[in-house]
């Protein structure tokens, strides 16, 4: 008890070094109205206080975990809507529109960033905007995914519905998806190269033969819950979303590999069931449920899948800790022997500091994860408690991806409007947007900086939830469980603490 509060300590007074804040995707610099070290007090004691709370209130258990839900597809309006085939039609042919016009973009377009569709689309408008959906509104990927909807009118149209070429290899589970996930974010915060439009569709195309060769050679479904790693981030982010899919009644479930977990009272959020839903008597649900609900279902997290889910949020802190001061100076202290590689030093630096994020970020859980064990009495191995409590990470990685984009996508995001209208760089004026001002002042640093102390707060008082909740359904007494849960508040209050540092430091400019 007494060494992980130490821990928790030294790293709370490490956090508490700056007193100045810069709201991030700004250079516009913010005084705060108090010094940055009583946020962070302020914050890590609401997020402790919430333990609390939740500790006296919240319910859960070994069988299944109850709350309210509404049956969106029984409302009058929103139900034909949402069962509407000719509307999921209209969007998948949107869907791939648009992809195929940002890889047309890219290859035929200026090879500008600023004035082609391209850059703007993928990393603004795609990668930002659908981690927002998916997380505050539901798993819309599953009705927009491009590469799906394409496979699967090359399927009607060549007659190749007859099933995978292979069995999916068992011992791979969701490590594809780790791995190509891993490679997308060293694109993204390492290789200078994707931001030119023409690689960027290179690299789309390579992307798109991968997810078509997985899906044929070992089925559609299989590879999008284990490969397409869009498909997999999307559906985590999409367990802390208010909306579920879920499938009741008749043997659906049976025809689904081990990924799928059947509940006491329905399946939820398995696309496959939810597809052939209507055999053996299957009803489909979307249901309205309360947020964070989600990750609190019973059912067993691979450790692939609880890797990933450690990978994006080691991934998403490295984004941003990337444009600190702080690892400027440990750039700079390495450079020399960065450049002894032959390389460019930087992007060798870069790409050593993300392989070491996931890698930190595994060492700590996993002695937070010993802990729990230590505390709460269980029998449990240490990789099964990592397991059981990885989930209640998600609403951490959703708040800081929020923090850390949001000043990008409302001012970045505008590039959007006159591309529209231009999407080559040729000159149009297609939609009569192309002269639009990009007004970079459109949210102000201060509203910045408090969205982002809210969202971390807010993610970290979710993730205090989601563990305990989690917690009361382990083999345990309850008074071990809420004993047991002392380290996993020690990290959320821990990394609400750094993260605020984070978020509050200096832009770094080239």
């Amino acid at each position: 008890m007494k060494a992980w509060m130490a821990l928790l300590g030294g790293a709370a007074l490490a956090a508490l070094a700056a007193g100045v804040a810069y709201a991030h995707g700004f250079g516009e610099r913010y005084d705060l109205p108090i010094p940055l070290n009583l946020f962070v007090v302020g914050a890590a004691a609401t997020v402790a206080a919430s333990f609390v709370v939740i500790s006296l209130f919240a319910r859960g258990g070994s069988g299944r975990v109850s709350y309210p839900r509404h049956n969106l597809l029984d409302a009058p309006i929103v139900g034909p809507l949402l069962s509407s085939r000719a509307l999921l039609g209209g969007v998948r042919v949107l869907s791939a529109g648009v992809f195929l016009l940002v890889v047309a973009a890219g290859l035929v377009g200026v090879n500008r960033p600023l004035e082609n569709l391209s850059p703007t689309f993928v990393w603004v408008i795609f990668w930002v905007g659908m981690g927002y959906v998916s997380s505050l509104v539901g798993n819309v990927w599953t009705a927009v995914n491009p590469w799906k909807a394409i496979f699967e009118w090359g399927e009607r149209l060549f007659g190749g519905s007859g099933g995978p070429m292979f069995r999916y290899p068992r011992g791979w589970d969701a490590w594809p998806a780790a791995a190509l996930f891993f490679v997308f974010v060293w694109l993204e915060n390492v290789y200078t190269g994707a931001a030119k439009p023409f690689n960027l569709s290179i690299l789309i195309l390579l992307y798109s033969l991968v997810t078509w060769g997985g899906m044929l050679a070992f089925g559609k479904h299989e590879w999008l819950r284990r490969g397409e790693f869009f498909s997999v981030l999307f559906g985590f982010f999409a367990r802390f979303s208010p909306v579920e899919a879920r499938v009741m009644g008749g043997r659906t479930c049976r025809a689904c590999s081990s990924s799928c977990e059947p509940y006491g009272d329905g399946c939820v959020d398995c696309l496959e069931c939810f597809e052939t839903a209507g055999r053996d008597g299957a009803v489909r649900q979307v249901n309205l449920r309360p947020y964070a609900v989600g990750l609190t279902l019973p059912g067993r997290l691979s450790v692939s899948g609880a890797a990933f889910v450690i990978l994006m949020l080691a991934s998403v802190t490295f984004d941003g800790l990337s444009e600190t001061r702080l690892w400027r100076g440990a750039q700079n202290a390495l450079y020399s022997t960065a450049s002894s590689t032959g390389m460019d030093p930087l992007g060798v630096i870069d790409t050593l500091g993300l392989a070491a994020a996931p890698l930190a970020f595994l060492g700590v859980y996993l002695a937070f994860a010993w802990m729990i064990r230590r505390l709460s009495g269980e029998e449990a191995g240490v990789l099964e408690i990592a397991r059981a409590f990885a989930l209640s990470l998600i609403p951490i990685a959703i708040a800081y991806n929020l923090a850390h984009f949001i000043g990008y996508l409302a001012a970045q995001g505008q590039f959007i409007i006159p591309l529209a209208s231009d999407p080559f760089g040729f000159g149009w004026d297609l939609l009569g947007t192309a002269g639009y001002k990009i007004d970079l002042d459109v949210i102000g640093a201060q509203a910045v900086w408090y969205i982002s102390v809210g969202a971390i707060v807010l993610g970290h008082v979710a993730s205090v939830y989601a563990a305990h909740v989690v917690s009361l359904g382990r083999p345990v007494s309850r008074a071990s469980a809420l004993r047991g849960q002392y380290p996993m508040l020690g990290l959320m209050v821990v990394y609400t603490a750094s993260s605020l540092w984070i978020i509050a430091q200096p832009i770094v400019s080239q």
